[in-house]
């Protein structure tokens, strides 16, 4: 970790570091997270998500929840779940330089389902790549969780021109997930029993002894989610579904690294539900960097919302954030990442959206208020950090100015 960063506030610039040298190989000792030093300064109130149902073209109802201003980062949620759970983590990431969009996959949160006959992986990753032309979102960081993670992975691998870079949050890719759907389509009470101890993981996710106040405000983004399952359990058929009849993941890795596109696959220790092994395989064949959260189940990221911003914001001023940090500068048109200081909002705007972007309508205004308050906090996990990358070969080694 880059222990002589320097403090950012609220809203002016988006995420940058100074970095030099040569991206590592994959024998690179792992880093070892969080660092011992003072938590950022972040802004006096958490900004709160505007939540929106938006109307397609052809009539399909989608819900997304949106806040902030600069780099655009999409979060889409795991199965059974909507965009809104991490309201509190994507609050988070609004102060270190993201603009953030929540968007609620087919039959999930405010979206409408599937037709008939659209029970496909496929149907979900067509409809997300819609949902972004509406909203005007040319580029994005790609994110995803669980089920989420799958629908980003296909979405750069079919269109690489979307992503900034992509990241998986315990995502459901990698051999080792393949493998367990093989097994669910003989046997499909398996894949409810998966289901199951993804809602007990869920239930235990709230941290009702340890931190009581964290606990009430999950619980109240919990409580709608769980009563819209009661009144319409139906609804999960078709992502149940569509889980059992999806193809390999494999191609889809091996296409985020042939095109090069930043990845990084963050996943709980102890998630049983989706085995850490399928995070080695999605690293080892998209060419990306491995973040093992320590002790951490399935659902880590809603118990604590300060780990993932931490992560991100320790990935982006170390040598991983080196890729990404060139993309961004070669989108707003610099020469240099070491520009990226300089760059405005609006510039921002201008490179990831479109001109008359309906995103732009949906943003809520930056709060009002003093821009710093001291520190919120260390984040509750532990992470360990190994760079998968192959070893650059000579001609495609990136080298930035010292």
């Amino acid at each position: 970790m880059a222990d002589g960063r320097r403090d950012r506030g609220r809203g002016s610039n988006p995420p940058s570091a100074r970095i030099t040298g040569v991206r590592t190989s994959s024998d690179t000792a792992p880093v070892i997270g969080p660092a011992e030093r003072p938590e950022q300064i972040r802004s006096r109130r958490l900004p709160r998500l505007a939540r929106h149902t938006v109307t397609l073209s052809d009539g399909h109802e989608v819900g997304v929840a949106v806040c902030g201003r600069g780099v655009p980062l999409v979060l889409v949620h795991g199965f059974s779940a909507e965009g809104m759970l991490y309201a509190q983590t994507l609050s988070r990431l609004v102060g270190a330089g993201f603009r953030v969009i929540a968007i609620d996959t087919a039959g999930h949160g405010g979206t409408l389902g599937l037709p008939t006959g659209g029970a496909s992986m496929e149907a979900y990753t067509r409809l997300l790549g819609r949902v972004l032309d509406e909203l005007g979102i040319r580029r994005a960081v790609l994110a995803g969780h669980s089920m989420g993670g799958r629908l980003v992975t296909e979405l750069a691998a079919q269109e690489p021109d979307r992503a900034i870079a992509v990241v998986l949050l315990d995502a459901i890719v990698g051999d080792t997930w393949d493998r367990m759907v093989n097994v669910f389509r003989v046997a499909p009470p398996l894949l409810a029993g998966v289901g199951g101890i993804l809602l007990l993981d869920s239930i235990s996710t709230l941290p009702l002894l340890r931190d009581p106040g964290q606990a009430r405000k999950l619980g109240r983004l919990v409580a709608p989610v769980i009563a819209g399952h009661l009144r319409r359990p139906w609804r999960m058929m078709g992502p149940a579904v569509s889980i059992l009849r999806s193809q390999g993941s494999g191609w889809m890795l091996d296409r985020i690294a042939a095109d090069e596109i930043p990845l990084v696959v963050i996943h709980g220790e102890r998630d049983v539900a989706v085995p850490l092994a399928t995070a080695r395989d999605a690293a080892r064949r998209g060419h990306g960097t491995l973040v093992t959260v320590e002790k951490a189940r399935h659902s880590w990221l809603l118990r604590d919302p300060r780990t993932l911003p931490a992560i991100l914001d320790a990935l982006i001023a170390s040598h991983v954030g080196e890729a990404i940090l060139a993309r961004i500068a070669a989108d707003a048109g610099l020469s240099s990442p070491d520009d990226l200081d300089e760059i405005s909002l609006d510039d921002l705007d201008a490179a990831y959206l479109d001109p008359d972007a309906l995103l732009l309508a949906l943003s809520p205004p930056p709060a009002e208020g003093p821009d710093t308050l001291p520190r919120l906090g260390r984040p509750r996990y532990r992470w360990s950090v190994i760079d998968r990358a192959p070893e650059p070969r000579p001609d495609n080694v990136t080298r930035l100015p010292a």
